[in-house]
């Protein structure tokens, strides 16, 4: 009987500092990290016939970046830190004039280039809209298959970005039955 009392308290023991232990460490842990937020709203109003229409686009851009120790060094009391890469997402939430919220991974929004033209894509309520000059605006909708369709004056199309962020555009055409492609290049410097 003696013996288990002794085993038990022992059990008892190891659990309590096991619990202290991983309670410490979880919140050393937990300050690892320098964490900056940054949030930038845009709110963009359109008037016609029918009114006002707000459309706001909130943009929050996470920094994170993990501290790192280096090597600690004799006679000293502080330990010096290291650097560490820097992790970066953004996330882009759009308010539509009707209430409805839908969120945007990478915001595509910039200036393209196809055969000497400068086109402007920007966010609109359900997708992109592509600008040319004075003429009417191409629309790009998102599908499920993580392309866009991408509706003309006198085209429907298939567009996706590639790696680079280009947009490309592979357009059907059922005359001579082959699928031509456009490609619209971003413009880093806008």
């Amino acid at each position: 009987m003696k013996t288990q009392i002794q085993n038990f308290k022992m059990i008892s023991k190891t659990i309590f500092f096991s619990a202290i232990g991983l309670l410490f460490s979880m919140s050393i842990e937990a300050q690892n990290a320098n964490t900056q937020t940054e949030t930038k709203t845009t709110t963009l109003t359109k008037k016609d016939s029918d009114g006002e229409h707000k459309t706001v686009k909130k943009e929050v851009t996470k920094k994170v970046q993990k501290i790192e120790l280096g090597e600690e060094k004799s006679n000293t009391i502080n330990i010096p830190t290291i650097e560490s890469p820097v992790m970066v997402t953004t996330t882009t939430k759009i308010t539509n004039p009707d209430g409805s919220t839908r969120t945007v991974d990478i915001d595509r929004s910039s200036y393209y280039e196809s055969n000497g033209n400068k086109y402007k894509l920007a966010l609109d309520a359900s997708g992109y809209t592509m600008t040319y000059g004075d003429s009417k605006p191409a629309l790009l909708r998102k599908t499920s298959t993580n392309s866009y369709i991408f509706r003309s004056e006198n085209k429907t199309a298939i567009g996706y970005f590639d790696t680079n962020g280009d947009l490309v555009v592979e357009i059907y055409d059922d005359k001579s039955d082959k699928v031509t492609v456009e490609k619209y290049r971003v413009l880093k410097d806008k």
